[in-house]
């Protein structure tokens, strides 16, 4: 039996080895690395990130990963985006007042939650789509591990997962071969370690 090949990109953010370690267990053969042919020809590709959208945009642009992507999900091949992963794969991402675009895979904009304690930091419960793969076989009650301030809401023609923080927020998005995750789930335990073996099963 050979192993779905899955890159992590490498392009300066997010908590790669521990992505590395988590999707490995999954069943994955992993490489963590910047280089755009490994990226284009792996099975899966995972979009990491942590920190600013804007510091996240710069190191993607650096390595023009946004045609990587774009020419991944035109083949139908898979891509996850995790935490600030996922917010860039939206039009603009709004911080401290400051606009920033994004990758424009998704629509929408990525703004700060509306709520009175922020990051919001912890384990929360996420509202599956009845039709989610990435959250296949999960009960509803799981809980997730989340780490951020800022998140997209809804989400036009896409699968959303949903979770509450102040406000509603997209905690999962999924369209065509292409899924993000709003909480870590390389950080989330055995739900977080079914979500991966979810989605490295459709690799």
């Amino acid at each position: 039996m050979s192993w779905p090949k899955v890159v992590v990109y490498d392009y300066g953010s997010g908590n790669l080895r521990s992505a590395e370690r988590a999707l490995a267990r999954a069943g994955a053969d992993v490489t963590v690395t910047a280089d755009r042919d490994a990226a284009l020809a792996a099975d899966g590709l995972v979009v990491p990130g942590v920190g600013a959208f804007a510091a996240c945009m710069a190191g993607l642009e650096a390595l023009d990963a946004g045609s990587v992507l774009r020419e991944r999900l035109a083949g139908d091949r898979p891509v996850l985006g995790i935490c600030v992963g996922m917010q860039v794969l939206f039009e603009t991402g709004d911080e401290h007042g400051v606009v920033t675009p994004g990758l424009g895979l998704l629509p929408g904009a990525v703004t700060r939650l509306h709520a009175t304690v922020l990051p919001h930091m912890g384990w929360n419960t996420v509202t599956a789509d009845p039709d989610s793969r990435l959250l296949a076989g999960l009960d509803p009650n799981e809980r997730f591990y989340f780490v951020h301030s800022y998140a997209a809401r809804r989400v036009p023609g896409a699968l959303v997962g949903t979770s509450e923080h102040g406000e509603s927020f997209a905690a999962t998005v999924e369209r065509g071969s292409l899924a993000a995750t709003q909480f870590h789930p390389e950080k989330s335990g055995d739900a977080g370690a079914q979500l991966l073996r979810n989605w490295t099963g459709t690799l």
